[in-house]
């Protein structure tokens, strides 16, 4: 079992006291006119703040971060390429709403659809990915509602990929926060999001100026999405995120009554945080966080290493007890293994009290070792045994 003890005093509350105070503004007044918020500390999952944060209510465009999600995850497993050439349907051209004018029959690479996503939220261009990677936006709106599943999103039913109003279509502060957390583990996908303008169709004669609805990226220090939403059902809503130093932020507003008070809420939820918190890291992407034996496999051990950064949220100038965190793998672990296969978890503790934790999963999969393997294996030890 792997130890660590961190000397940092730690405060991973559920939700923040109200009292607190943020530039003479008490956090409960902080999304005063939203129907529903969640401020989010994105590394660790810490609810920093919430309002009503599990009430099911129409996304709007929002939505698209789930599939800009399911995008991508494929892009990452090389199941989609961003080079790759995405055909307009009929089907997809016809959304309106917000979009980029796509024109049937017309290509884009899944890079230029995924700005056309990102930044002018369109609806068309999200209907042309979901039919690129689901086969049609019925089967891809199931992989949608699948990994919500996954996710831990009980308040969420999607309908479609874009958002556009439907029957039934709905999700809730906490569950875009998380979906909002997942998409950020793909580092790359700011460079979309984070974007205040570019261009599609650039070698034609009239390119179209793509222009961020996500007016913080350009004014709010740190910001770099992720997605605006509104329908007159939806009102004004938005799942934002900003970094400075350490520290990565997901806000969600929704039901807001304009862009202007939107975007004043998300500013005031961002600043609080930032003056108040600081984030301690435990391991950054990439280092190496243990080893798993392997009872049967082609390989008997399995580095493991940090999927993404694991830390957790501080409160600045608090002094206290010092933190600790453990690896925890489960026992008895025999081939075959599958590549994301849960192998057990690291556990963060204050004393003997659980904060948070992370799931550790095989970065690799392994099959059964034949009998040969074994046989070389065991006589190997034998020979080499004291």
């Amino acid at each position: 079992m792997l130890a660590l003890t961190l000397t940092a005093s730690l405060i991973i509350p559920s939700v923040v006291s109200a009292k607190e105070p943020s530039s003479g503004k008490a956090i409960t007044d902080m999304a005063s006119s939203a129907r529903s918020a969640i401020l989010m500390d994105a590394d660790s999952g810490t609810i920093i703040y919430e309002k009503n944060s599990n009430a099911a209510l129409p996304p709007a465009s929002i939505t698209k971060i789930m599939t800009m999600l399911l995008v991508m995850e494929a892009v990452d497993e090389g199941r989609l390429k961003l080079t790759d050439k995405v055909q307009t349907s009929e089907y997809a051209a016809s959304m309106g709403g917000s979009q980029i004018f796509l024109e049937p029959g017309e290509e884009m690479t899944v890079d230029e659809m995924l700005k056309g996503v990102a930044l002018a939220s369109g609806n068309d261009a999200s209907v042309a990915l979901a039919e690129k990677l689901g086969g049609s936006e019925k089967q891809f709106v199931a992989m949608m509602n699948e990994k919500a599943q996954e996710l831990g999103m009980k308040n969420t039913k999607f309908a479609n990929c874009n958002g556009l109003p439907a029957e039934g279509h709905v999700s809730s502060a906490h569950d875009i926060a998380l979906m909002s957390r997942e998409l950020l583990k793909y580092e790359n996908i700011t460079k979309y999001t984070g974007l205040y303008q570019d261009y599609l169709r650039k070698s034609s004669p009239k390119p179209f100026w793509l222009v961020n609805t996500n007016k913080l990226v350009r004014f709010y220090s740190g910001a770099d999405g992720l997605k605006t939403g509104f329908t007159s059902e939806a009102k004004f809503c938005l799942s934002a995120t900003a970094r400075r130093d350490n520290l990565r932020l997901i806000a969600v507003v929704m039901g807001e009554p304009n862009t202007k008070t939107r975007n004043a809420e998300v500013s005031h939820l961002f600043d609080y945080a930032f003056a108040q918190y600081t984030n301690i890291q435990i391991y950054k992407k990439g280092d190496p966080i243990g080893t798993l034996s392997v009872e049967k496999g082609k390989v008997d051990h399995i580095p493991l290493t940090a999927k993404h950064s694991y830390s957790v949220l501080l409160k600045k100038g608090d002094a206290g007890k010092g933190i600790r965190h453990e690896l925890v793998l489960n026992p008895d672990i025999k081939a075959p293994i599958e590549i994301g296969q849960p192998l057990g978890k690291l556990v963060v503790y204050r004393g003997s009290e659980v904060l948070t934790e992370f799931p550790v999963e095989s970065p690799v999969a392994v099959a059964k070792a034949g009998w040969w393997t074994m046989l070389r294996r065991t006589t190997g030890h034998l020979f080499f045994s004291n």
